[in-house]
């Protein structure tokens, strides 16, 4: 019993770990039946009261699958045939013959269209810079501006796609990109095909917004606070505010906005129930002072959503007045992820139809990154009037309702062309140079395959899946018993670890099951059983020539566990290679087959031994393995 104390106290932290990770689920179903037996106002006051909890257990249980959830699936394919049309300086009927080959060979081929534009021209004997570029521009050097340009706007549009099915709502959607052209999107319980067309396909909208002023934004908050706390004046205590110098990150904002309040993330939970109490609005969202900026936990930025679409609450809020999200969470010195949440005038002062170019680089004389962006000249003398007027204020960037940055106005900006200062890294600077460029996508978003998962059979491929799975798991359970005895009822409770802890380690990182991922569990089931019967048998034949218990044990786990490694370790490999080259459901399977491999050798080798161990110590005489 002493030898294996550690192996014991790791076992046991293990099984604690996989109900820890696995409670969420459980939870969550929990709330989900209790929601379906609700009707009305009873539902909804059930959601108002428990909304932290719900929105905690969602993002922490384990995620279902288009394949099993039912919703949508849309790839979508920016026409970058049309994009090279926009681009040509002039058109003439052989541009035209050119392009509509390069259209004809792009549906049937896999190579860049940009490839097979150079080829077309080439193939004719026509120089690209009659079309494109500057005349003393190479073929290659023409090439490479247009697939850089081609790549830009996928990214534009893999942005704008991004940015507004989270603002749709969709829980744990999926949005990659495919080729060099495509993106696919996957929209769990979506059903609404054509508010999903609409959303995906309509012109993204860039707009400049100016800030409303700190002490103006925060009256709107206190007033909202003071309304959800039952009051019925506005309270200007400044116990609510903070003050943050000009220099101060918002990290360290943060951490003086959060100890000011007295809610911390660290206080006592009493203590912070009775300021939530006091402060409804307050709780959820920490202000600064000097620019009205507020600040909201990730994990509360649901609950503040909400609290701001109640009708009631809409109502209190000026009919020039907009709250708007920032698009990014930042991480804080406290080690938590905030949202900024930005009060903007509903009207924009100009729109993103004026920008011309934008480009991220490094400033030069700080090594900084920045963003340059220019104008057309209507844009040019709109933004010096604009930027006159409002010297020191912020100006926030804003693409389809999402705040993406918010610099402050330095001074008046003529001819057009502004640097956008500010900014945390390079890869920000880039993402602000995509948004800036996606208020006019070159490239139309065309709608290549579309199909529609039913709830209905959804739920059919998890009863279907779950059936197989469980039948697997019974006909092996009463083989390994009626075959091997005691030692049958040892590999079975090894292999109900072995199903808890893949399902626990799907949780734990946020994996997402699907079909074929049950697929990889019920195949994990039969080489878990498999690695128990080479050990039996091999125990079996240290037994026949006459060893005893605990030494035929001891040979039976050290001879089996050479082949039982070979034999795991190959098809470990084998759902790697199909992990890193396949795609989507194949992505799936493997996925629950390599954890499903590692959970095995820990079930079935690991924590079988202990308790052999054990039961050879204590009780030798209940020990049979067949």
């Amino acid at each position: 019993m002493k030898k294996n104390r550690w192996k014991i106290i790791l076992i046991i932290i293990s099984i604690v770990a996989t109900l820890w990770y696995l409670y969420p689920t459980y939870k969550d179903i929990n709330y989900q039946k209790k929601l379906s037996e609700l009707r009305g106002e009873d539902s909804l006051k059930f959601v108002q009261q428990h909304i932290d909890d719900i929105q905690k257990v969602k993002q922490k249980r384990i995620k279902l699958g288009l394949d099993l959830q039912g919703g949508m699936y849309v790839a979508l394919e920016v026409d970058i045939v049309k994009m090279l049309d926009n681009l040509a300086k002039n058109k003439d009927e052989t541009f035209r013959q050119i392009l509509a080959e390069v259209k004809k060979k792009a549906v049937v081929s896999q190579e860049p269209i940009t490839s097979i534009l150079l080829r077309e021209f080439q193939s004719r004997g026509i120089r690209l810079s009659r079309y494109y570029g500057d005349i003393r521009q190479s073929d290659s050097e023409i090439i490479s501006e247009l697939e850089k340009q081609a790549e830009d706007a996928v990214d534009r549009a893999l942005e704008v796609i991004r940015n507004r099915v989270d603002k749709y709502g969709v829980a744990e959607p999926s949005i990659q990109k495919q080729g060099s052209n495509r993106i696919v999107v996957e929209l769990p319980g979506v059903k609404e095909r054509g508010e999903v067309r609409q959303l995906l396909q309509s012109t993204a909208v860039l707009e400049f917004k100016l800030l409303k002023p700190a002490d103006i934004a925060i009256k709107v908050m206190q007033t909202i606070d003071n309304y959800l706390a039952g009051k019925g004046v506005v309270d200007t205590t400044d116990t609510l505010r903070t003050t943050a110098s000009s220099d101060t990150t918002k990290k360290d904002t943060v951490k003086t906005i959060a100890s000011e309040l007295g809610a911390d993330t660290t206080a006592g939970l009493s203590e912070f129930e009775r300021f939530k109490k006091e402060h409804p609005f307050f709780a959820y969202v920490r202000v600064d002072e000097q620019t009205g900026i507020g600040f909201v936990l990730a994990r509360d930025k649901k609950m503040v959503e909400y609290i701001l679409s109640r009708p009631d609450v809409v109502n209190l809020i000026p009919p020039d007045f907009e709250f708007v999200w920032s698009a990014k969470p930042f991480t804080a010195q406290d080690g938590n992820q905030y949202y900024n949440l930005l009060a903007v005038k509903k009207d924009p002062e100009i729109t993103g139809k004026v920008i011309t170019e934008a480009r991220a680089t490094i400033d030069p004389d700080n090594n900084a990154p920045i963003v340059i962006m220019r104008m057309n000249s209507e844009g040019a003398r709109e933004w010096a009037r604009i930027t006159g007027a409002n010297i020191n204020k912020h100006i926030a960037i804003i693409l389809d309702g999402t705040a993406y940055s918010w610099p402050v106005v330095r001074t008046k900006i003529i001819g057009g062309s502004s640097q956008i200062e500010g900014l945390d890294s390079p890869e920000e600077a880039r993402l602000l140079e995509v948004v800036l460029k996606a208020g006019a996508l070159p490239a139309p978003l065309e709608i290549v395959e579309e199909r529609t998962v039913g709830p209905s059979l959804g739920e059919d491929s998890i009863q279907k899946g779950l059936k197989a799975a469980l039948l697997s798991f019974i006909v092996i359970v009463l083989f390994m018993v009626i075959y091997y005895s005691t030692g049958g009822f040892i590999a079975n409770l090894a292999l109900v670890l072995n199903i808890a802890f893949i399902l626990a380690v799907l949780a734990g990182f946020n994996a997402t099951l699907t079909l074929p991922g049950i697929a990889g569990i019920v195949l994990t089931i039969g080489v878990a059983v498999d690695a128990n019967v080479l050990i039996y048998e091999r125990i079996r034949e240290e037994l026949a020539i006459g060893r005893t218990l605990r030494s035929a044990i001891d040979e039976g786990y050290s001879k089996a566990f050479s082949a039982i490694f070979d034999a795991n370790i190959t098809t470990f490999l084998t759902g790697l290679i199909l992990y890193n080259f396949g795609s989507g459901p194949i992505q799936g399977f493997a996925l629950t087959l390599m954890i499903g491999i590692i959970a095995n050798l820990f079930s079935a080798v690991f924590i079988t031994k202990v308790i052999y161990d054990i039961i050879a110590e204590k009780y030798p005489q209940i020990v049979k393995f067949g």
